[in-house]
């Protein structure tokens, strides 16, 4: 058969669903090899927004998401995406066409050396140089791409190569299991545990990336420890549960790093030090028991005593299996932080003031939402007040990027998450900063005929770097910009916009869009003017008053 499609065929035979993308004159042959597929292929309007697509299908899913450019520019379009799954450990694989190899029929236009270019922030990347490569070269970056820790992989597929006869087979898939921990670092965790007075669990985003929400409840509720969360371990575990303390959207100074600063043992159940530490180890004499599919990687500010490695679901259940809850334990303190931690999270969920108080835009969305709907945060001010105020229900529905943390994600991830699960209710929150980052988008999103609430907060600012040169007593400068009427600019891709003129206006208009077919565009004036006072000054006051 023609390589191409051998390519597509080794695609379909991984479990390959969709490819997200913008084709070219290089991916002409793999585009009709596509054509004759089960594979769906999504036309995006940027690559970058399909690379996006792409990391999120597997974040969701544990499968690898595939995502295609051309070269040059189209290939150059797709770092930032690469750079995106490979910090936040999301399976995925970029395809990127060239010109031909064994000639040249335009000397060197639009060639980079794009293989080069990206092995710093993949895991694989390669050129397949023969047909005969295909086959294996495709199992090869999956396999590399979704293996403990996940994340990017590349192949460049040159278009005389794609037209290449072979007769090699199709490589299929593998089962693979993964690894148990060896019950002496079992023992080690659970000698630790018995010896410990405050212990706490921390869950990260590995905890988020398989199925181990039923082992680790079970785990709390036999052990009654305490519990919180990084940003991208949210609702791991429900977070409405009695012994949750709390998100560690702050680095600092909020309650739950007083509970933090009292405990004397950690449990790290899946936390990547990727994302900012809720802890620093070099502050006192803190233990740590690190949990996870893969050994820690050290840190100056992180060095755990003790390493269970394996798989996290087994691993918590082989400590339970061996631990009785010690009457040593003391958690008083940590449900004092808890109690004051939920007092403060009420705090103006009902002012009348607009531009609309974050604080009131968050509790109104999460009453809004079902719990098993799904919001997409990009990256912005409001990605602290949604992680710290907004309680997830349940596993990935609370998609957020707090690793690479990059703006124009947040429309993207909702295509994506709607695909995945097509019964389910979607919102993307987006500033007005990251939207306009890849707004093209929501003519993907009309085409596909989708279902989705876009959110849009307006301050006609950068309004997180803002908030930090403000803490920093800098003047307030370089950092507005005008906006689109985006009403009408929703209006001109055939979705449906609204402006929300009253505080009052917005949970009503958020119910009505939800249960609505087609694409909502709400535009909501937000007023950031608490950020500084509540998240650098009112939450540290109040918390050291514990």
């Amino acid at each position: 058969m023609k390589a191409s499609d051998l390519f597509v065929q080794s695609l379909e035979a991984q479990g390959v669903e969709y490819v997200f993308g913008i084709p070219g004159e290089e991916n002409l042959d793999l585009l009709e090899s596509l054509r004759k597929s089960n594979i769906r292929l999504i036309l995006t309007r940027h690559e970058q927004a399909a690379g996006f697509m792409a990391a999120v299908y597997g974040r969701l899913t544990g499968k690898t998401g595939v995502c295609l450019s051309t070269l040059g520019p189209g290939a150059t379009n797709l770092v930032t995406a690469a750079a995106y799954a490979q910090l936040g450990a999301m399976p995925m694989m970029m395809i990127t066409g060239q010109k031909p190899i064994k000639t040249s029929k335009q000397g060197h236009f639009q060639i980079l050396e794009v293989v080069d270019m990206m092995h710093p922030i993949t895991k694989y990347s390669r050129q397949v140089f023969s047909g005969d490569m295909v086959s294996a070269c495709v199992r090869e970056a999956i396999r590399t791409a979704e293996e403990e820790r996940p994340g990017a992989t590349h192949l460049e597929f040159p278009e005389d190569i794609a037209r290449e006869e072979t007769n090699e087979p199709v490589i299929k898939a593998s089962k693979v299991r993964r690894p148990v921990a060896e019950k002496k670092s079992i023992d080690q965790a659970v000698d630790m545990l018995s010896r410990a007075k405050h212990p706490l669990i921390l869950v990260g985003a590995g905890a988020n990336r398989k199925i181990t929400a039923k082992t680790l409840r079970e785990f709390i509720d036999h052990t009654g420890i305490p519990f919180f969360d990084t940003q991208m371990g949210k609702g791991v575990l429900d977070e409405r549960h009695p012994l949750f303390i709390g998100n560690a959207a702050l680095s600092d100074n909020d309650f739950l790093h007083r509970a933090v600063a009292h405990s004397d043992l950690i449990i790290n159940v899946g936390h990547d030090v990727v994302e900012k530490p809720p802890f620093f180890m070099n502050d006192k004499s803190l233990n740590v028991i690190h949990v996870n599919f893969f050994s820690a990687m050290v840190d100056p500010v992180y060095f755990p005593q003790v390493e269970v490695i394996g798989d996290i679901a087994n691993s918590i259940w082989q400590i339970r299996e061996s631990l009785a809850p010690s009457p040593n334990w003391d958690f008083s303190y940590f449900m004092k932080v808890r109690e004051h931690k939920e007092a403060h999270l009420k705090r103006k969920i009902d002012d009348p003031a607009f531009p609309m108080l974050p604080q009131r835009m968050v509790h109104e969305t999460r009453e809004v939402m079902p719990s098993e709907g799904i919001i997409t945060l990009d990256n912005g001010m409001y990605k602290i007040w949604f992680a710290r105020n907004y309680k997830a229900h349940q596993p990935n529905t609370v998609l957020l990027d707090n690793a690479l943390a990059t703006m124009g994600a947040g429309l993207p991830s909702a295509i994506a998450a709607k695909l995945v699960y097509p019964d389910r209710p979607i919102m993307a929150v987006c500033g007005d900063g990251g939207f306009m980052m890849n707004s093209q988008e929501i003519e993907t999103a009309v085409r596909l005929g989708l279902n989705l609430t876009v959110l849009i907060l307006r301050d006609d600012a950068y309004g997180m770097i803002r908030w930090k040169q403000k803490a920093m007593g800098l003047d307030d400068y370089g950092l507005t910009f005008g906006n689109p009427d985006f009403v009408k600019y929703a209006e001109s891709y055939g979705a449906k916009g609204y402006r929300v003129n009253s505080a009052d206006e917005y949970k009503p208009l958020l119910t009505s869009c939800i249960e609505s077919p087609g694409i909502h565009l709400i535009e909501l004036p937000i007023d950031y003017s608490e950020n500084d006072k509540v998240l650098n000054h009112e939450i540290k006051e109040l918390s050291a008053a514990l």
